[in-house]
């Protein structure tokens, strides 16, 4: 049996080589982080939309209130896992970017990872904070290239792992053009050892490269593994837990839906998502009916905020957060029609790790 190693990332270890996905607007706060780094893996929290649903929010102070919410999400986090390692995912395009990065440094979040956009400047926002392990996502060894050198010139830092994303299964917001999701030319495994392969070549360094998107199961994670990635990263897995931030008919929608419900969808931050957009009429109606301004300004491009395209975006996040469905947007993967139940964090351990906790218990 080949055995599963743990992760290290920076100067933090975990036992099991899983990070639990950021997912927004309080999907993924403090009690599902916190849970997934007391099992052993790494818990994060991610920044987008964190403020709402929140006793910080007022519905006119979005950006203080999502930086006091982050601030909360971990502390709580670290009463659940003190010494978990626990992180925080914020979005390159989200306005408060620079503060969200800057109120994780401050509540004590061991790793950033950033995605939705090049984060070219986060060692610059972290300079004070170095044993803050710095992660990018990514769905191109270029993007991964740009990224590094434009980290080792002007800050000479490179990131302590690189997150790999498949566009053709992962959820949420997607880093590809929408013509090129699913047309069968993208490999992700390729870019995982293209990646590996350019930090070996151009900085004789190995970093953790962690593959995201599609992992379900043991059968996915040792697929990962074998293919060349260090670990794996899951989200849609955590979603139909009792620890996860959502309310329960979120969970449910997972539950509930089949896979031909899961597709594709325009963001109004200019980037494809994958969710179960089996009521995508009445998603896109309700704004219209409900004659929805844009108060928050939360992301920097938003087809929303500039013309009234599309949709709200972090109000139909926050209102499916709260178990809205039928309005809301459920964001998800290619294998969310797996749940089938509603499970604890320790049970998906046990799963994807029981071979693990055997040869322990032997040794």
């Amino acid at each position: 049996m080949r055995p599963v190693k743990s992760l290290k990332i920076g100067g933090y270890e975990v036992r099991y080589p899983v990070i639990q996905g950021g997912m927004g607007a309080r999907i993924s706060a403090g009690s599902l982080a916190g849970h997934v780094a007391k099992c052993g893996g790494i818990g994060l929290i991610a920044a987008a939309g964190i403020g709402m649903n929140s006793p910080f929010f007022t519905g006119k102070n979005y950006f203080e209130a999502d930086s006091s919410a982050l601030k909360a999400e971990l502390e709580k986090a670290y009463q659940i896992a003190p010494e978990g390692v626990i992180g925080v995912n914020v979005m390159v395009a989200l306005s408060d970017y620079e503060d969200l990065v800057k109120a994780s440094i401050e509540a004590g979040a061991k790793l950033i990872v950033c995605g939705a956009g090049l984060p070219l400047t986060l060692p610059g926002l972290t300079r004070d904070a170095p044993e803050v392990a710095l992660v990018p996502i990514v769905s191109s060894v270029r993007a991964a290239q740009l990224i590094a050198k434009k980290w080792d010139k002007t800050y000479n830092r490179l990131p302590d792992a690189v997150i790999v994303e498949d566009p053709d299964s992962a959820g949420g917001h997607l880093g590809e053009k929408l013509e090129n999701i699913g047309n069968g030319d993208y490999d992700q495994y390729a870019t995982v050892r293209g990646v590996k392969e350019f930090f070996l070549s151009e900085y004789d360094l190995h970093i953790p490269v962690i593959a995201a998107g599609g992992i379900w199961d043991r059968k996915d994670l040792m697929h990962a593994l074998a293919a060349g990635a260090d670990a794996v990263q899951m989200a849609s897995r955590f979603v139909a837990t009792v620890e996860c931030d959502a309310a329960e008919n979120f969970k449910q929608a997972y539950i509930d839906c089949k896979k031909e419900d899961i597709g594709l969808i325009m963001s109004p931050a200019g980037l494809p998502g994958r969710a179960i957009i089996k009521n995508k009429r009445q998603l896109f109606l309700y704004d219209e009916i409900n004659r929805t301004v844009c108060a928050t300004a939360c992301l920097k491009k938003c087809t929303y905020k500039e013309s009234r395209g599309r949709f709200c975006i972090v109000k139909a996040l926050d209102r499916a957060q709260r178990g809205d469905v039928e309005t809301g947007i459920v964001f998800c993967g290619t294998n969310a029609y797996k749940a089938e139940r509603i499970v604890t964090v320790q049970e998906i351990f046990a799963e994807l790790f029981a071979q693990e906790a055997v040869v322990e218990e032997a040794a």
